[in-house]
């Protein structure tokens, strides 16, 4: 219970929580929509997703100072992919923010001459940008790990030694995929944060690439990865050590 208190507690944890809802409702609502005797549940199901993302938008309010510190700790990354990759992904972030609390102005009536979809445009696609740079930042992070582990494994004497046969193309072929497989298992079983990291990042971009229309998805397949996604930042921000730290 203590731990829960203290989660609750901090704004990610309950930024987490409500985006939990508000994807599990759209995903419920996706499921229900073709049964015509739930159209009052889906009814109420929309209305607490639109109340959760309005609640919503109130925690996200100040993370424009939060990701300008991200961009700050990012100038100090020793390694040089890692550390443009996170600045630039910052920066989009920022933007994003910037776009996200124009919009949330207009929604409650503080200003009425934005032009809400040239908005959420903007927001869109700096979102989709911060989020493909650091999908590059956990490919090369899974790079990495993975040449770790191939030379831990040489190290060990268990290069693969086979019987002098013939081999085809299409079982090289079979052969090399499967070692590759297993040794990107292996790699991110090693280093959970990565694994969070990545599917949280991968399931975050579907929202932007449907959005901007590069990559069409139905609501159930968005409200599927938000759900996916606010587990695992859930779990983050639950257990520190499970962030990815920057190197």
């Amino acid at each position: 219970m203590d731990a829960f208190i203290r989660f609750t507690n901090q704004t990610q944890g309950r930024d987490r929580l409500f985006r939990a809802t508000q994807y599990t409702c759209m995903l419920l609502r996706y499921l229900l929509e073709p049964k015509a005797d739930k159209q009052e549940v889906v009814m109420k199901l929309k209305k607490l997703e639109s109340s959760v993302s309005t609640g919503r938008k109130w925690f996200r309010l100040g993370n424009v100072v939060h990701a300008v510190q991200m961009i700050q700790q990012s100038i100090h990354a020793t390694d040089l992919v890692p550390r443009i990759c996170l600045i630039l992904a910052s920066l989009n972030r920022v933007i994003y923010f910037i776009c996200d609390t124009i919009l949330f102005v207009r929604s409650v009536g503080l200003a009425s001459g934005i032009n809400k979809e040239k908005w959420r445009m903007w927001a869109a696609r700096h979102y989709y940008y911060s989020l493909l740079l650091s999908l590059v930042r956990d490919l090369y992070e899974i790079s990495l790990q993975m040449e770790q582990v191939a030379h831990d494994r040489a190290k060990k004497g268990k290069s693969s030694s086979q019987d002098p046969l013939v081999y085809s193309v299409a079982d090289e072929e079979t052969e090399w995929l499967q070692s590759f497989l297993l040794l990107l298992f292996q790699s991110l079983k090693k280093h959970p944060p990565l694994l969070l990291d990545t599917v949280k990042n991968f399931c975050d971009i579907l929202n932007p690439l449907d959005q901007l229309g590069i990559y069409k998805s139905n609501p159930g397949i968005i409200g599927l990865g938000g759900l996916v996604s606010s587990i695992a930042g859930i779990i983050t921000v639950a257990y520190p050590q499970m962030k990815l730290k920057t190197r």
